[in-house]
């Protein structure tokens, strides 16, 4: 029987495809997450109930730390003094992203978080405009 080159050419297509892509997420999958500790640990990993909500927070890409307040993101924010600050509690600054998340819940009290928490200060690149990621 003749395979129609056709054929051929999109199983061979099909193969690399599948090879390499197995090969990247082998990669991937054995390297600890981005701004990992040495031991393998996040160090912006949290997930606790504070307060009656669920906080959630890890590392994103680049190492940046991702806050969830009941599922909902909130943005955190890094200081020149090394702490961070929420769009919620702007002016405390506080030694890390938990201690940043438990502030917001302690000012949201009851309310819920707004869905545009997230959307404040987004940077357009990795870094959020300063080497160091650090905001002003």
């Amino acid at each position: 029987m003749i395979v129609p080159r056709r054929v051929a050419l999109r199983s061979l297509f099909a193969l690399a495809v599948t090879a390499f892509t197995g090969g990247a997420l082998g990669r991937v999958a054995g390297r600890p997450p981005s701004g990992a500790a040495p031991d393998g640990t996040d160090p912006h990993s949290f997930d606790e109930m504070y307060r009656g909500r669920r906080v959630i927070g890890f590392s994103g890409p680049g190492g940046v730390p991702v806050a969830l307040v009941d599922g909902r993101p909130l943005h955190l924010m890094r200081c020149a003094d090394g702490g961070y600050v929420t769009p919620i509690d702007h002016y405390e600054s506080c030694p890390t992203p938990l201690a940043a998340v438990r502030a917001a819940v302690d000012e949201l009290g009851g309310a819920r978080l707004s869905p545009l928490a997230a959307a404040h200060g987004v940077p357009t690149d990795p870094t959020g405009g300063s080497p160091r990621g650090v905001h002003a």
